[in-house]
């Protein structure tokens, strides 16, 4: 990650803990919000927003809101995604998992509530025109719920243990991981109030970026180590879950990220002419290659 950019990770996150500090008249909740929180992670997905929009040409700051409210769905998504109903982890980003240590109910709601601030976040942004806000409510509601993460999260979890199509496949994670790694972007073609040509590039590189996101996920839960991934590796074979690589084996999920590499390298190179596209493809770049 650019180091310059990585300051405004670090901006978002005060945000977030700022926010859950003040009004929480319940300090398990509190405590149990802030635990996922700062139990640290990647940030792609707020690094995403900022990178899109100085690529653009825009003040990352403008993007704070967005990029604390996608993270803050982000961590929810993962706590309950983590609880015996569903994944039933014990470890999340090298720590116990947020149920292991306040109990289900307490993680239940820790989730609920930083799925609900979020849109507290964003919307009471006022460095952001009303109908941006709007329409950010609009993008990343639509990217978190029913149309998105969680409707492809319950497909992933009709899918388990049956054979499906390679189209059932990306279906399920065009919807519960893609979503919510193009909504970042796509919030930030939002704030900058890009030409329609350029925006329906950005938001195909931004489809095939979730998708191979996700075959990298795939690819590390076999091959990963938990000290660097934080999480034990072989858990997607153990639950029988549907994925890239029970699809097309390990050398051919590999195959396929190195082929939605390209098509993403294309369309980068398709901007280069009218967008500084250099942060958005060492991105393309990390999520390739990453280790975590």
């Amino acid at each position: 990650m650019n180091k310059d950019l990585k300051q405004y990770n670090v901006k978002a996150e005060a945000l977030i803990l700022h926010h859950l500090k003040s009004g929480n008249v319940s300090e398990i909740i509190k405590d149990a919000s802030i635990y996922s929180i700062e139990a640290g992670g990647k940030r792609f997905r707020p690094y995403l927003v900022f990178a899109t929009l100085k690529s653009l040409g825009m003040d990352p700051n403008m993007g704070l809101s967005a990029a604390s409210a996608i993270e803050m769905i982000h961590t929810y998504s993962l706590i309950h995604d983590d609880l015996p109903a569903m994944d039933d982890d014990d470890y999340r980003r090298g720590k116990l998992t947020n149920h292991k240590v306040y109990g289900e109910a307490a993680a239940i709601l820790a989730g609920d509530n930083l799925l609900t601030e979020s849109f507290n976040v964003l919307s009471t942004d006022e460095t952001l025109p009303a109908d941006i806000r709007i329409q950010l409510v609009q993008v990343i509601s639509r990217a978190a719920g029913q149309s998105g993460m969680i409707g492809g999260q319950m497909l992933d979890i009709d899918a388990e243990g049956k054979k499906i199509t390679i189209d059932d496949l990306e279906m399920i994670h065009r919807h519960k991981t893609g979503k919510l790694i193009s909504a970042p972007i796509e919030s930030a073609l939002i704030i900058a109030s890009v030409a329609e040509e350029e925006k329906v590039q950005l938001l195909k590189f931004a489809e095939l970026l979730g998708i191979l996101f996700q075959i990298r996920d795939d690819i590390l839960d076999v091959e990963g180590d938990m000290s660097v991934t934080g999480k034990m590796a072989g858990s997607d074979a153990r639950k029988e879950k549907v994925t890239y690589v029970s699809t097309y084996g390990l050398d051919g999920a590999k195959d396929q990220l190195d082929l939605l590499r390209k098509y993403a390298e294309e369309i980068l190179a398709n901007l280069a002419s009218t967008l500084d596209t250099d942060e958005l493809h060492s991105i393309l770049q990390m999520f390739a290659i990453r280790e975590q």
